[in-house]
């Protein structure tokens, strides 16, 4: 038995392999849902329901959305170029750290600047700090050849460790009674509500921005091709004249970049602090989205909230029919393998040997 490459795609397999991919999904988590006991119809109910049902459902979503979609950006440009980026975690970390460093401190005013270059800065900040997390395990990859699904991997955990010092440390809030965060952010530099008595806010179109940014910089410059091109093959692009090591530097310095700012948003946006539980694991949540978009900038869209629905719906059906909310990170990964399963199966066709003929 073995994979052989079809000559052709079809259209229809394409739009049915997703299809088939979510059904297979809702099939197996059926099975853990039966297991369990629970009502299947009841609970697909209020899982659809707690995610997207009413308005503070929606609210919610959105706002657990945001700070996925902006690292599955990340995961999505950095996975391009065959740039593993696994350390979105810690970028996002930094990106989070550095917006309170320039925005929280001396009381939010910063050098006596107005408030909206204040909060130009603070992302600005974000934005370098995830990029310079990056920019050394790039560099190794292009120059030695280490591998970067270990350095990322790793500088999530110092960046944890660094940020646990800052907190018990020179950025701790000597008003929070000795719990572990950061200075706040003045309200002037928090984001806006986009609905009125709702966390949603406006980070939202940040994100749904970037994503389109990223997905014209992607198809219609000459360094989204050359991303593409050193994806598809560094060597080849290398040999026709494309820049492998700058568009690799290029590539992480976008990469982190983005991350950073899912954590200045986070912050801005919702938390206005940063703390050691502000992400439940954003960063490896969002190399999901990517895989599942694809690698599609505005797949990553699609994705994030699909994604966060499913989060923010398992907790309203799991205390109604008590059952656990790991379901849904069973949903997540049984959807990222179908898709990866379905989308394979549409390049590459199965070919069964029998005593030396191909049947």
């Amino acid at each position: 038995m073995r994979l052989e490459k079809r000559t052709e795609i079809s259209r229809w397999a394409l739009v049915l392999a997703p299809i088939g991919a979510i059904a297979f999904t809702l099939l197996v988590s059926a099975l853990l849902v039966l297991w369990a006991g629970a009502p299947l119809g009841q609970t697909y109910a209020l899982l659809f329901k707690g995610g997207f049902g009413s308005v503070f459902a929606l609210s919610e979503t959105f706002t657990r959305a945001v700070p996925l979609v902006l690292t599955g950006l990340a995961a999505t440009v950095a996975f391009k170029a065959r740039l593993f980026n696994i350390g979105a975690e810690g970028q996002l970390y930094a990106g989070a750290l550095a917006a309170v460093a320039v925005g929280g401190m001396h009381g939010g005013t910063g050098f006596e600047l107005p408030f909206w270059l204040l909060f130009g800065l603070m992302m600005l900040a974000a934005a370098i700090a995830g990029a310079l997390l990056l920019l050394g395990p790039a560099l190794l990859k292009a120059q030695l050849g280490v591998d970067e699904v270990v350095t990322t991997l790793l500088l999530n955990f110092i960046m944890l460790l660094f940020v646990s010092m800052m907190l018990d440390g020179p950025m701790k809030d000597p008003t929070a009674m000795g719990w572990p965060q950061s200075v706040a952010l003045q309200s002037e530099l928090e984001l806006s509500k986009l609905v009125a008595q709702t966390r949603i806010h406006t980070g939202l179109l940040w994100a749904a921005a970037l994503a389109v940014a990223l997905w014209a910089l992607l198809k219609y410059t000459v360094l989204g091709f050359d991303i593409r091109a050193v994806g598809a093959n560094a060597k080849a692009a290398a040999f026709a004249g494309v820049p492998v090591t700058r568009t690799v530097v290029l590539v992480a310095l976008l990469s982190g970049a983005l991350a950073g700012l899912a954590g200045a948003i986070e912050v801005a946006g919702r938390t206005s602090y940063v703390t050691l539980d502000m992400s439940p694991g954003y960063g490896y949540t969002g190399i999901v989205i990517a895989m599942l978009a694809a690698l599609n900038p505005m797949g990553v869209l699609a994705a994030g909230v699909f994604v966060a629905g499913v989060l923010v719906g398992a907790d309203t059906m799991s205390r109604a029919v008590g059952v656990p909310t790991y379901i849904a990170d069973v949903i997540v990964a049984a959807s990222l393998i179908s898709v990866l399963v379905a989308t394979l199966m549409t390049q590459y066709r199965v070919v069964v040997k029998e005593k030396g003929r191909a049947a």
